[in-house]
């Protein structure tokens, strides 16, 4: 690994995940030029970690949902250049996290595992050479309610699931999102935590999830596949879900596995426009 960073890690350290988080960090200080910014220190001198941070990409590693990491970034200012969340990785690896502070075999080998991921992905192609290019032009039906406005896509390839999240197929490869509904729903968005590069996802299990101060929204995915691109724009900026959710604010890009079967579990416009609208009249506020 030849890449170095500013690493923000988690300071939950009366925790398993926050064990691990400071254990990347200090793998990742000892065998590059990395180097770690303490959360407990940026907050009452932060004029030395605020020039390490323009200076290297900013690894943030959050050890789970309360993303103390990412929330001081976003209270710097800083640009977030990679995210791990500790409790994400566990959990898409079957790892089941102790109470105990100690790191054991499984964690050793968990944090060897996330050290290996984050050398792989530096040597990953540009994963926007295969990116999916959406309709010139979409055409969208509109609902209204009161003073909130809901616009669905209308063109041929787009899919829907009942949990709000799209789905835009070309081929075999499929580019997924979440409605107008959820951007409403939500309000103000403030953190996305991406699914990994690579992961198998199947018909209805999370890729990722989105956090505003009303809540945090798991995306259930639409189809199975395998992730192959994640919308990074929104690690910096995931307000642009609240600004357009079905073009620049797209969640992840997949390889499709079996969309045969998977379609007949899903809607298209058609099917998904009326559940919008019960939905909107029955529980949008």
């Amino acid at each position: 690994m030849s890449k170095s960073y500013a690493v923000l890690p988690c300071n939950g350290l009366d925790k398993c995940a926050g064990g691990i988080s400071r254990e990347v960090a200090l793998v990742l200080s000892e065998s590059t030029d990395s180097e770690i910014i303490c959360p407990v220190f940026y907050r009452v001198a932060d004029v030395r970690y605020n020039k390490l941070a323009q200076e290297k990409p900013l690894l943030v590693i959050d050890g789970c949902a309360t993303r103390c990491a990412s929330k001081l970034a976003a209270e710097k200012n800083l640009k977030i250049a990679e995210k791990i969340n500790i409790t994400e990785e566990a959990k898409s690896r079957g790892v089941a996290l102790t109470q105990s502070l100690r790191l054991g075999e499984n964690e050793m080998v968990m944090v060897k595992e996330i050290i290996n991921k984050i050398a792989k992905e530096q040597g990953s192609p540009d994963q926007e050479s295969d990116s999916i290019s959406l309709p010139e032009s979409l055409a969208y039906e509109v609902y209204k309610k009161d003073k909130f406005i809901f616009r669905v896509p209308k063109n041929s390839g787009f899919y829907f699931n009942e949990n709000d999240v799209w789905v835009y197929v070309v081929g075999n490869k499929a580019r997924v999102g979440v409605t107008d509904y959820v951007q409403q729903s939500l309000s103000d968005i403030m953190f996305f935590t991406p699914p990994a590069l690579g992961a198998e996802i199947e018909q209805f299990e999370e890729v990722g999830n989105i956090e505003s101060g009303k809540a945090v929204f798991e995306i259930i995915s639409p189809i199975s596949g395998t992730i192959t691109a994640i919308n990074e724009r929104l690690l910096e900026a995931p307000e642009l879900i609240n600004q357009n959710p079905y073009e620049d604010g797209w969640i992840a890009e997949m390889e499709l596995s079996d969309f045969a079967s998977d379609k007949e579990l899903i809607l298209d416009f058609e099917g998904y426009f009326p559940v919008l609208k019960r939905k909107v009249d029955e529980f949008h506020v």
